[in-house]
């Protein structure tokens, strides 16, 4: 892509995506994500029914008159992009491809994070950790982090998210907010990221596309392995296509259980779908469950 492109399109980019942030997510990313902590913000006058712990006795004797201190959460928090940027990222039959559908998630979560004063880092993962940009603030930082998924182009064309979670392991020493994005049908991610919910808070957005989950009948096609390159021809009509939708079906529902398991809070987003609904409605459902404890 060269770089006229490459800068039009992630200016399309942050032009729909801030203007989402602001009509639909406007205060729903800042509830949902716990900050660091409480840090002490200033003192004013006890009234009857405040917690007698918070009593800053100094002032109190200073001024002749009880105060208690009082408290702001810290909202300085860092929000990493983890995104599987194999070769399966460029298949998509719907609106976007999965790797244009990426970046446009990406946008809007690093311009939520952005208007809340939060860092924003990117790990881009083939079979390891092939870019990472460390978490900065900034409108500046959020194109750079467009553009940055938008060029890439890997050198390798196969998957292992264990190894971008290993790689985060080693490098974030402090709590953060961790979007893992991806089609989540390699093998070998759930032991890495149990790890990794240990430290950080995770949130998996799985991208599906249709044909994944509904193999069209349109007779004899060839299909090629995005991250082996092989070229296959295939009857969808014929029996072997029952077989290969069970297969595909069955690597779907495993996927489902483990991250239920997990106990993760999942973003599912398909491509022929407006991914802002199913990143609203995450965060309505989250709000829900963190009011009800």
């Amino acid at each position: 892509m060269v770089a006229s492109e490459l800068f039009k399109k992630a200016k399309k980019i942050e032009i729909a995506t801030r203007r989402l942030v602001d009509e639909r997510l406007a205060g729903q990313y800042h509830s949902v994500f716990k900050g660091r902590g409480l840090v002490f913000s200033d003192v004013r006058p006890y009234v009857p029914g405040d917690d007698v712990r918070v009593i800053d006795w100094n002032v109190s004797a200073r001024m002749n008159a009880a105060h208690v201190k009082q408290f702001v959460e810290e909202r300085d928090r860092t929000v990493n992009l983890m995104i599987d940027m194999s070769a399966s990222g460029v298949f998509g039959t719907g609106a976007h491809s999965k790797r244009e559908l990426a970046a446009e998630l990406a946008a809007m979560v690093a311009f939520s994070a952005i208007k809340n004063n939060d860092r924003v880092g990117l790990f881009l993962v083939t079979d390891k950790v092939e870019r990472y940009v460390p978490p900065k603030k900034g409108r500046r930082h959020v194109m750079r982090v467009v553009s940055e998924i938008l060029s890439f182009v890997p050198a390798s064309r196969t998957t292992n998210l264990g190894a971008g979670l290993d790689f985060l392991g080693k490098i974030a020493r402090r709590r953060s907010v961790v979007f893992l994005v991806s089609d989540f049908l390699s093998d070998g991610w759930d032991r890495p990221m149990r790890i990794a919910a240990q430290r950080h808070e995770l949130v998996p957005v799985v991208l599906a596309d249709p044909v994944e989950l509904a193999l069209p009948r349109v007779g004899l096609v060839e299909f090629e392995d995005l991250e082996t390159g092989e070229v296959v021809s295939f009857d969808t009509s014929g029996a072997n296509a029952v077989t290969y939708q069970r297969r595909l079906a069955g690597q779907a529902a495993a996927r489902d259980q483990v991250l239920r398991r997990m106990n993760l809070d999942t973003v599912v987003v398909r491509t022929d779908q407006p991914y802002v609904d199913a990143l609203v409605a995450f965060f309505k459902a989250r709000a829900r469950r963190m009011a009800h404890g």
